[in-house]
């Protein structure tokens, strides 16, 4: 694998998570205990930045941040992973926050109050800074829609799920979702679409056209928040260096799986070399 530099750009989320662990979740209306209450950085843009950063990215996050608690703690982390933040915008509303339940398998529930993360502006993004950006779904679409027109490679993590329309899809280069978002979105559209599958790996096509398939390493997961994006961010990385579908994925699938090894988002992404220890085997 390559060892040359990406420059990533993140168009997204940054939210303050609301953690509470219990046993098994709630189903609808049903009241439970949980365990203790933990607050830390998240969203799935700030996740993703976080985790390319971990990864040996050059990565800049571009969003919004209240000017309040939560967005001190979200700057906080990014200065602590090394993510940039030259084109973070400070906006009146309050930093976005997600409420997420958590049981002891690792599986999660996720509800988010998106806040700041409506008020993104990218007229002073230099878009010619970056090999390739992400966005996701936790914002606004005609951000989205900006953004993918904006870049000379981008990558949509479709999620959480909605409907994505045709115009956004035509300038994917790479559309990334799980299997149950992957139901609502027409794949031929895109050059690459990559489909996740949980514990079962992931797997690419060409327009649509299943061209290669991962297996995911068998893990003890402790906390899976943050194993989506982990994937994400690793396969952009590698996408940048114009590593193959096969190559980008199968280091992709190994990233999100050490990711659930670690509770939390931000603190969960495996190092570069970590996810090479494990593929070297391979």
């Amino acid at each position: 694998m390559s060892e040359s530099f990406a420059s990533i750009g993140v168009v997204g989320s940054a939210n303050a998570d609301v953690i509470v662990r219990c046993h098994t979740l709630p189903r609808p209306g049903e009241t439970i205990l949980g365990g203790e209450l933990m607050l830390v950085p998240g969203g799935k843009g700030a996740n993703q930045a976080c985790a390319a950063a971990a990864l040996g990215g050059g990565v800049e996050f571009i969003g919004s941040l209240g000017d309040d608690g939560n967005g001190e703690l979200l700057r906080s982390s990014f200065a602590k992973h090394g993510v940039g933040t030259k084109f973070l915008r400070m906006s009146q509303l309050p930093t976005g926050t997600a409420i997420i339940a958590v049981e002891d398998s690792g599986e999660n529930l996720i509800v988010v109050a998106p806040g700041a993360n409506h008020d993104i502006a990218l007229e002073e993004v230099e878009w010619s800074l970056f090999d390739v950006v992400i966005a996701q779904m936790e914002i606004k679409p005609e951000v989205v829609l900006q953004a993918a027109k904006s870049a000379q490679k981008f990558i949509l993590n479709a999620a959480p799920i909605t409907e994505v329309a045709d115009e956004l899809l035509n300038e994917c280069d790479v559309l990334i979702v799980n299997e149950t978002e992957a139901e609502s979105i027409n794949l031929n559209r895109v050059p690459y679409s990559v489909v996740t599958y949980g514990k079962n790996g992931a797997a690419c096509f060409e327009f649509g056209t299943e061209i290669v398939r991962a297996a995911a390493p068998r893990v003890e997961a402790v906390d899976t928040v943050g194993a989506g994006d982990t994937f994400v961010a690793a396969f952009a990385l590698r996408f940048a260096l114009g590593e193959s579908p096969a190559e980008c994925l199968r280091y992709a699938v190994v990233a999100g799986s050490l990711a659930t090894l670690n509770p939390g988002a931000q603190e969960a992404p495996p190092t570069h070399e970590e996810v090479l220890a494990w593929l070297q085997p391979a």
